[in-house]
């Protein structure tokens, strides 16, 4: 196989070694994880304070109270308060269901380094877990 054990040339979030590239070393699988786990918090964050707003503008509730039912809606629990105007249900309901698609993207986000890496693991040959030795070999 000519094409196996590349070797990748730097570290770049958004890139993902492919099927002839070398399993990506410990350290930048776990900036991968990391950079995947912070951009799910940060969208976790995001519809929280959408959540929070809107609570807050069509049904007046305070910050406490808007961050209880946001909360709960985006986790799946469902809305904590009981909702008086048609604009707050109006809102929970689409807040529901994006809610609802947010939850699965957010999981399939930052599981996909796991996932890839073990599927990568399966695919990979045995020169792309020590790609030193290889170098080794053809020095001698």
């Amino acid at each position: 196989m000519p094409a196996a054990s590349r070797r990748r040339r730097g570290w770049s979030p958004l890139s993902w070694e492919r099927r002839g590239h070398a399993l990506l070393p410990m350290g930048a699988f776990l900036r991968r994880v990391a950079f995947n786990l912070m951009l799910g918090f940060g969208l976790v964050g995001a519809s929280l304070v959408v959540g929070m707003w809107g609570y807050s503008h069509y049904e007046g509730m305070d910050a406490t109270q808007s961050f209880l039912n946001a909360s709960m809606i985006l986790s799946g629990m469902g809305p904590a308060d009981q909702l008086h105007t048609h604009g707050g249900k109006w809102f929970a309901g689409w807040y529901a269901l994006y809610s609802g698609v947010a939850v699965l993207a957010i999981a399939g986000l930052v599981f996909a380094p796991l996932l890839h890496r073990v599927l990568h693991h399966f695919h990979a040959d045995e020169k792309d877990f020590n790609p030193d030795d290889d170098k080794d070999a053809k020095k001698q």
